[in-house]
């Protein structure tokens, strides 16, 4: 007989943890399966973060990522303080650091002001007061802004939903998606299972998963690697909040900053260069099925056109030490070569579509029996339980069909 659950999560990172414990929280008498492929939670991209609580300063007003961010941050906090896991709400400083950003700036801050958060303005000697080593000519300062272990909030979550009847199977691969009108059969290398609704929640294989049930034709996930370097001890307390820069927009992504981390030291980074596998984080070599995915999509070849001087200046900080320090050193000039340590990288799972752009908000696509998260990019940690609320919200209406 195959086992039958009203509902099954693939994919034991953040999201797919918030969603089956809302699941859990909304509908107690449901039977739950979380299939995970790895040996426990949050090993791909909720564990190679930089662990930042973002306050959703840089979300346009009204999107999907703004108003989750700044309930999702809310919602972490609570978690940790609730389950034990720690955190700090430490701050972060976006620095400007020449003339030409002022504007950028200023834009920033009316949009985090519509989102609704209580920001600073500050001048350089405000800026000195409250961070001594860093240098710029004006910043704002989000004080909502901390940072967590979200691999931590994985693992409470997973022992809560355990302790509470929530059945896992980890080492486990889903191999095929069989949709019938009452129910859907997961096929799976640890044997099949029939739920009532299927969730994926596969990160850097959320379109292989969605290909599974016909929906992943006009995109693709595109694997960016962010590398990073761990100040050294001498240098680790230089600053107490994290500090940013103002976004380039011509980057695709926030650019290199200062993350203090809850384990006591700072990171630097990350950068953001094409990665040739989606879990390669012991180097960028080349992982044949994942490669030909990525150059086999028209709009990979779209993005990587329109995103030739980008590409060439994160590249640099790759083949550079030097480059990256000094992307550093422009908001904190102490900093020096022998400061930069090795730090593992992270993987992003960045959604494309076919017309080589990025596709920037959360992407969710659903069958009769399933709901597939497709792109979930930063900041999908913070924002994870409210994600969860939405994406379980569609389940249980498929649940009950």
């Amino acid at each position: 007989m195959v086992p039958r659950f009203d509902a099954v999560i693939i994919g034991a990172g953040i999201v797919g943890l918030a969603t089956a414990d809302h699941l859990h929280r909304a509908r107690p008498g449901l039977r739950l399966l979380v299939i995970e492929k790895e040996d426990g939670p949050g090993q791909h991209q909720t564990g190679h973060n930089s662990g930042v609580i973002h306050a959703g300063v840089y979300y346009a007003p009204g999107s999907l990522k703004a108003r989750l961010c700044t309930a999702g941050a809310a919602r972490t906090r609570a978690f940790c303080a609730e389950n034990g896991v720690r955190f700090d709400s430490c701050g972060k400083l976006i620095v400007a650091t020449e003339e030409s950003e002022l504007p950028r700036l200023e834009a920033l801050m009316s949009r985090a002001t519509a989102n609704g958060l209580d920001l600073r303005m500050l001048d350089a000697a405000e800026m000195a007061e409250v961070e001594p080593k860093v240098a710029g000519l004006r910043a704002i300062l989000s004080p909502e802004s901390g940072i967590v272990d979200y691999g931590a909030i994985c693992r409470a979550l997973k022992a809560r939903l355990w302790a509470e009847g929530v059945e896992f199977r980890f080492g486990t691969k889903v191999a095929g998606l069989v949709e019938g009108a009452a129910e859907i059969r997961v096929e799976t290398t640890g044997g099949d299972v029939a739920t009532r609704v299927a969730v994926g929640c596969a990160g850097l294989a959320a379109d292989r998963i969605a290909a599974l049930s016909g929906l992943a034709n006009d995109f693709r996930i595109v694997p960016f690697r962010g590398e990073y370097f761990r100040l050294s001890p001498r240098a680790g307390d230089l600053v107490q909040r994290l500090i940013y820069p103002v976004p380039d927009p011509s980057l695709p992504f926030l650019g290199v900053h200062l993350t203090r981390m809850i384990g006591g030291y700072t990171t630097v980074g990350p950068n953001a260069i094409f990665s040739f596998g989606r879990e390669t984080y012991d180097g960028n070599r080349i992982v044949a099925r994942d490669a030909f995915d990525s150059l086999s999509f028209p709009g990979f070849w779209k993005l990587m056109a329109r995103s030739l001087g980008p590409g060439l200046h994160e590249l640099k900080g790759t083949l550079s030490r030097r480059a990256y320090l000094e992307r550093c050193r422009r908001y904190c000039p102490e900093l020096t070569l022998d400061d930069l340590e090795p730090h593992a990288p992270g993987i992003r799972a960045q959604a494309v579509g076919r017309d080589g752009k990025m596709i920037e908000d959360f992407l969710v696509r659903e069958t009769a029996r399933t709901v597939h998260v497709c792109n979930a990019p930063s900041p999908a940690a913070t924002s994870a339980f409210p994600i969860g609320e939405e994406i379980g919200a569609k389940a249980l209406a498929k649940i009950a069909a």
